[in-house]
C-alpha cells in the first residue's frame, strides 16, 4: 500500500478536547462523583513520628450516629504494596512510621460525621525514637524504621546497602576518576542542596469505591494510572486483578504524586466492609502531611577540567531522604545519577547514589524524576568551573556538549539532539553575548545578573500500547490507557492518530482508561506520553491502513499494492479518481464474507535500547534499564535583587527546547512556560519545613508557591524541532525539561550578580543572609 503524506493534523495548534467541558465547570473530577447510598470516607492519622501500634478502642466512633464502619490495619493485615520495595500498607499494621500516616479510616453519611468519627478514634501508642535527617538515620545505633527489610520483595538486589536505614545504594563508573583528576588543572569541588517540594495539584487526592453484587470492586481515583491503582488495590487488599476496575475521570493535576496509591485502597476497604459505596476525599492540610513530596537531596560534585576548558572528570555523590517508606525513591535517586554528568562530555565519572528511610513523609515522584536535584548541582558547577578558568560559561558549554552519536552515560547512543540549536536560540534571544560578563543596568538598591543552564533529559521508558477500531461511519476509537493530568494528552495522541489515518482529530474517539476496556500503559509520568503511547497510536494505525487496503483493494478491484491513504477518509488508487471511503471499507468489514472482520489495530511498545555495561559499570539498584531517547533544552533567565529584603525576581526567561517535532505547538509552549512557573517556585520559595517529624506549614498561606506577580511578564518558549527518527511523528516529550532548568538557571543568574547561593530555595532570608556575609561564593 501506497501512503503519502496524511499529516494535516500534526503542527496544529488546537484547543484540548476537553477545554469547553472545564471552562463551562461541566467536567466531572472524582470529588464531583456521587452514586445512591454514598458514604464519606474519613482518614485517622499518625500524631507521632515512629511509635508502635499497642491497640485500638473503636466504640466512641462506632456510636456516633451515621458512622458505619470502622477500619484499622489490623484488619485489612500485612499486606505490601509498591512499584520498586513492597514495604507499605494501606493502612499503618502494628507501628507508624511519619506523623501524618493514616492508622485508620471510616465510613459514615456524611463528611462532617465522618471527619468527627475519626477524631474519636482511640490508638494506644508506644512512641519509639525517631530519625529526622540522613545523619540521623545512618548513624550508628540509630532506630531502624523498617525491621523487615531484608525481607520485602525488591526488583533490585540490595545487599550493597550497608548503613542503617539505607533503602538502596547504587553506583556508576565510566573511565577511572582518580586518573581523570589527576590530568586536569583545574578542579572543582562543591556541596549543593536541595529542599522537599509539594506537589500541590489543583484537585487533592480522592477516591470513590463502590462493590457490585458479583463482589467487583470499581474504583474512581484522581490517579496518574488506572493501571498501577488496580495493583496496588490489588497488593494491598489481597482482592484479585479480575475483580477489581480502576477508572478515571477528569484529573487536577498529578506532577507524579499520583503515580502510586493514594486513598484508593482505603476507599475500596470501606465499600468492601459497609456494601455501599464510599468516596474518600483528602483536605488540601491532609493531603500535605500524608501523601508524596519531592525528595531532599544533598549532593557533592567535584569537577575537573583542563585549562582549554575540556571537560574530563566528574565525581558525583547524592544522598537522597527516601522519608518513611520507598515509594519510588530508588527509581529517583537512578534518574538523578543518570543524569549527573549533565549533557557534557566526560572521559571518566563516578556516581554513587544513596537513598535513605527517615521518619517524614515519603518522597517519591515529581516532575522532573529526581533529575532537578541533579541539574541544579550540576549546572551550578560548570559555572563554577567557568569562573575559575576565567571562561564565558556559554563558551565552556558549547567547548563540550554531547552531540548525535555520542554515547551516554550507561552507553546509550543519542540518535537526535537539537541541543545546538536551542542554546543559539536563547541567546540570540537574550543577546547573551552583548549583555554577559559587565554588570546589568538595575534600579537603585538593586542588582541584576544572567544566566544560562542547559537540560537534558528522557521521554522513553517502560511499557505501553494502544487500539485502534474503525467505526461504521468511518470515523475512528482510539483507547490507550494514558491518563490526561490537564496536560493535553487526550488531544495530542488523537492528533496523532487522526494524522496517521488521514481523518480530521473530530473523527477520532478518545476513549477514557479503564482497566476493564484499555490496553496497558505504565503510566503519565516521565515526559513519555507524547513519544512511548505516540509510537503506539502509530503502530495501531499502521495496522488499521494494512486492514483497510486488503479490503480497499477488493472492492476497487486492484492489487492491494496500487492502494493509497487518501486525507478525507479515503482509500484510491494510485494515479486514478477512483476511491472507496472509510465507511464503505467498514461495512464490507463487517458485513460481508469477504471482509475478515472488524478493522482493528493494535501497537504494543517498549523502548528497546537497554543499558551497555561494557560501557558503563553499573551496581546496586539499577531501576529501569532501558531508559532513552533524550531529550534536550536550553534556558536563559535574568534575575533581580533586592538589596535591602533579599527578595528575588526573575525580569525575564527564555526557554528553548526540543520536542522532536511539535504535534500541538500551542499546547508545547504553555507546556515550557507552566514548568518553568513550577520550577522557579523551587527555586525561590517552596519548602516543605518540619520540626520534630511535623509538618510545620501544611497550608497554601504558610507554603508559598508562585503567583501571578512573581512570574516574570515575559517568559519567551521556544520550541526546536528535530525529528526523532523512532516515532512515527518524529515527536518527543517536553513535560518535564523546563522544570529541571529553571533551579539552577536562575541560582546562575544570582551568582552573576555576586551571590552564589548552593542550596534551594532561595528565600529572600537564605538571599539576604548570604549578601550579608559579603563573600562571593559562600555556601549558605
Amino acid at each position: 500500500m501506497k501512503s503519502p503524506k496524511t499529516e494535516a493534523a500534526i503542527g496544529l495548534t488546537m484547543s484540548r478536547l476537553e477545554a469547553l467541558e472545564k471552562a463551562s465547570g461541566a467536567a466531572a473530577f472524582t470529588e464531583d462523583m456521587t452514586l445512591p447510598g454514598m458514604l464519606h470516607g474519613a482518614l485517622v492519622l499518625s500524631p507521632h513520628a515512629h511509635a508502635r501500634i499497642l491497640g485500638y478502642d473503636l466504640s466512641r466512633a462506632l456510636a456516633l450516629p451515621g458512622v458505619k464502619a470502622v477500619i484499622t490495619g489490623a484488619e485489612i493485615g500485612r499486606r505490601y504494596m509498591g512499584l520498586v520495595v513492597k514495604d507499605e500498607t494501606a493502612l499503618a499494621v502494628d507501628k507508624v512510621r511519619y506523623i501524618g500516616e493514616p492508622v485508620a479510616a471510616v465510613a459514615a453519611i456524611d463528611v462532617a460525621t465522618a471527619r468527627a468519627a475519626a477524631a474519636l478514634v482511640e490508638v494506644e501508642y508506644e512512641p519509639l525514637p525517631a530519625v529526622f535527617t540522613i545523619e540521623e538515620a545512618i548513624a550508628e545505633g540509630a532506630p531502624i524504621l523498617h525491621e523487615d527489610f531484608a525481607s520485602y520483595f525488591k526488583i533490585y538486589d540490595a545487599s550493597t546497602c550497608r548503613l542503617p536505614n539505607e533503602l538502596t545504594r547504587s553506583e556508576i563508573i565510566l573511565g577511572d576518576v582518580a586518573k581523570g583528576f589527576a590530568e586536569c588543572d583545574v578542579v572543582v569541588e562543591r556541596v549543593y542542596e536541595t529542599a522537599a517540594q509539594n506537589h500541590i495539584y489543583m484537585e487533592p487526592c480522592a477516591a470513590l469505591a463502590a462493590v457490585d453484587g458479583r463482589g467487583k470492586v470499581t474504583v474512581w481515583s484522581s490517579t496518574q494510572s488506572v493501571f498501577r491503582t488496580q495493583a496496588n488495590v490489588h497488593e494491598s487488599l489481597g482482592i484479585p486483578m479480575a475483580r477489581i476496575r480502576s477508572v478515571v475521570p477528569r484529573v487536577g493535576g498529578g506532577f507524579g504524586g499520583k503515580s502510586e496509591a493514594t486513598v484508593q485502597p482505603v476507599a475500596a476497604a470501606l465499600a468492601l466492609k459497609t456494601g455501599r459505596p464510599v468516596r474518600v476525599v483528602l483536605s488540601r492540610e491532609e493531603d500535605m502531611i500524608t501523601m508524596r513530596a519531592r525528595h531532599p537531596a544533598r549532593m557533592r560534585v567535584k569537577t575537573g577540567a583542563r585549562r582549554d576548558g575540556t571537560l574530563v572528570a566528574r565525581e558525583f555523590e547524592a544522598w537522597f531522604d527516601g522519608g518513611a517508606y520507598a515509594d519510588d525513591s530508588p527509581a529517583v535517586l537512578n534518574f538523578a545519577m543518570f543524569f549527573a554528568g549533565g549533557p557534557y562530555r566526560f572521559e571518566h565519572v563516578r556516581v554513587e547514589g544513596h537513598a535513605i528511610y527517615t521518619n517524614k513523609l515519603r518522597a517519591g515522584a515529581f516532575r522532573g524524576f529526581g533529575n532537578p536535584q541533579a541539574t541544579f548541582a550540576s549546572e551550578s558547577q560548570i559555572d563554577e568551573i567557568a569562573r575559575e578558568l576565567g571562561m564565558d560559561p556559554l563558551e565552556l558549554r558549547l567547548k563540550n556538549i554531547v552531540k548525535p552519536g555520542d554515547r551516554w552515560l550507561g552507553g546509550q547512543t543519542l540518535a537526535t539532539s537539537g541541543l545546538e540549536a536551542c542554546i543559539d536560540k536563547v541567546i540570540d534571544a537574550s543577546r547573551w553575548r552583548e549583555r554577559h560578563g559587565s554588570p546589568l543596568p538595575a534600579p537603585a538598591g538593586k542588582r541584576r545578573g544572567l544566566g544560562l543552564t542547559l537540560t537534558a533529559h528522557v521521554c522513553g521508558f517502560l511499557s505501553t500500547s494502544a487500539i485502534v477500531r474503525l467505526a461504521e461511519d468511518g470515523s475512528v476509537t482510539l483507547n490507550t490507557g494514558a491518563v490526561d493530568l490537564g496536560q493535553g494528552s487526550d488531544t495530542v495522541l488523537s492528533q496523532m492518530c487522526a494524522a496517521g489515518l488521514g481523518l480530521g482529530v473530530d473523527d477520532v474517539n478518545f476513549v477514557a482508561p479503564d482497566t476493564d476496556a484499555s490496553p496497558y500503559n505504565s503510566g503519565t509520568n516521565c515526559s513519555r506520553v507524547t513519544y512511548m503511547v505516540g509510537r503506539a497510536v502509530g503502530e495501531a494505525t499502521q495496522a488499521v491502513q494494512a486492514k483497510m487496503a486488503k479490503i480497499a483493494a477488493r472492492i476497487l478491484e486492484c492489487p492491494e499494492d496500487d492502494v493509497e491513504l487518501l486525507p478525507g477518509g479515503l482509500m484510491g488508487v494510485a494515479g486514478s479518481n477512483r476511491t472507496v471511503s472509510f465507511k464503505e471499507i467498514a461495512a464490507r468489514s463487517l458485513w460481508f464474507a469477504d471482509g475478515g472482520g472488524p478493522v482493528i489495530g493494535s501497537g504494543s511498545i517498549m523502548h528497546n535500547e537497554p543499558l551497555d555495561p561494557k560501557h558503563t559499570l553499573l551496581s546496586g539498584m539499577v531501576s529501569f534499564h532501558n531508559v532513552g531517547a533524550f531529550i534536550f533544552g536550553a534556558q536563559v533567565a535574568e534575575v533581580e535583587i533586592d538589596e535591602v529584603t533579599g527578595k528575588v525576581d526573575i525580569v525575564e526567561a527564555w526557554c528553548a527546547h526540543d520536542v522532536g517535532r511539535a504535534v500541538n505547538p500551542g499546547a508545547v509552549e504553555g507546556q515550557i512556560q507552566g514548568g518553568f512557573v513550577q520550577g522557579a517556585g523551587y527555586a525561590l520559595s517552596e519548602e516543605m519545613l518540619w520540626k520534630g517529624g511535623r509538618l510545620i506549614n501544611p497550608s497554601l498561606s504558610d507554603y508559598k508557591i508562585p503567583c501571578a506577580l512573581d512570574v516574570p511578564y515575559e517568559i519567551r518558549s521556544f520550541v526546536v524541532e528535530v525529528p526523532d527518527p523512532t516515532h512515527p511523528f518524529g515527536a518527543k516529550g517536553v513535560g518535564e525539561p523546563p522544570l529541571i532548568g529553571a533551579g539552577p538557571v536562575i541560582a546562575n543568574a544570582i551568582a552573576d550578580a555576586g551571590f552564589r547561593v548552593r542550596r534551594l530555595p532561595i528565600t529572600p532570608e537564605r538571599m539576604l543572609r548570604a549578601m550579608l556575609n559579603g563573600e562571593d561564593g559562600v555556601d549558605v
